[in-house]
């Protein structure tokens, strides 16, 4: 059996990793929240906002409660495409809480902070289905999917064509987390937070997926027609396919059990 080992304490370690490869997902941005907050009077062009993180989310009847960190006292607002916009204040440590109903409909947000007339917008998505029913999940182009849901070890597949990585949380203080993906066997790092992820190389081609006793079989890429962003059974999971940038992305999130 092949063996191969990839080392992923951090996105920015997975982002150098697609970068050395030349694969497609080398749209990822290290920093899952963004520079650092601008200081007074500093208006060199590395001084910025520092973009919102959305950390949980929770459904509770007809609402949806989502907690997360941001620039401290920064306002905070989530806009949909169509026009709707969330907003929430962040305290003097930088968390803030909103709490929005639930949507009748797939909600596709991104959001953003605001500190005066500055706007930092996030490269991140975040996706809350319909009725509360399904995956909600942070989406980010060339970056890991995370899932704010309950959710299996796999959390999803992200795919754009040209290189697939796998993402999951595992519990805090796992030090390594064994991967087989069709004949290749893999190992993965997870962070201090439990947070997974490996870029695959064109060797761990196969469609199974074996992560402890559980079994994943990718469901592919699906078509590339069809509107977009949209959300769609395919397998024991969903596939959401969404273009940013100009190129189509996907990401296969598995069910839970």
């Amino acid at each position: 059996m092949k063996r191969a080992m990839y080392r992923n304490a951090t996105i920015a370690a997975a982002t150098g990793l697609m970068l050395a490869a030349g694969l497609g997902l080398s749209a990822c941005t290290p920093s899952q929240d963004g520079g650092s907050g601008k200081a007074e009077g500093d208006s060199s062009p590395s001084a910025w906002n520092q973009t919102p993180v959305i950390e949980a989310a929770q459904v509770d009847g007809r609402e949806v409660r989502l907690s997360g960190s941001a620039q401290a006292r920064a306002r905070i607002v989530l806009r949909s495409a169509e026009g709707a916009a969330y907003a929430a204040v962040a305290g003097d440590d930088g968390e803030f809480d909103l709490r929005m109903e639930v949507p009748a409909q797939d909600l596709w947000l991104k959001p953003e902070t605001q500190v005066g007339q500055d706007a930092a917008p996030s490269p991140d998505t975040l996706l809350i289905p319909a009725g509360g029913q399904g995956p909600i999940a942070v989406l980010r182009a060339g970056g890991p999917t995370r899932r704010l849901d309950r959710a299996p070890v796999l959390g999803a597949i992200d795919s754009d064509e040209q290189a697939r990585r796998l993402a999951g949380r595992m519990a805090q203080g796992t030090q390594t987390l064994p991967v087989t993906v069709g004949e290749v066997s893999l190992q993965a790092f997870p962070d201090a937070a439990g947070q997974w992820n490996i870029v695959l190389g064109p060797e761990a081609s196969g469609d199974q997926i074996l992560i402890g006793d559980r079994v994943f079989v990718w469901p592919g890429q699906g078509e590339a027609g069809g509107q977009t962003p949209r959300r769609e059974r395919a397998g024991e999971g969903w596939r959401v396919v969404w273009a940013e940038g100009g190129a189509l992305q996907t990401a296969w999130l598995p069910d839970a059990r």
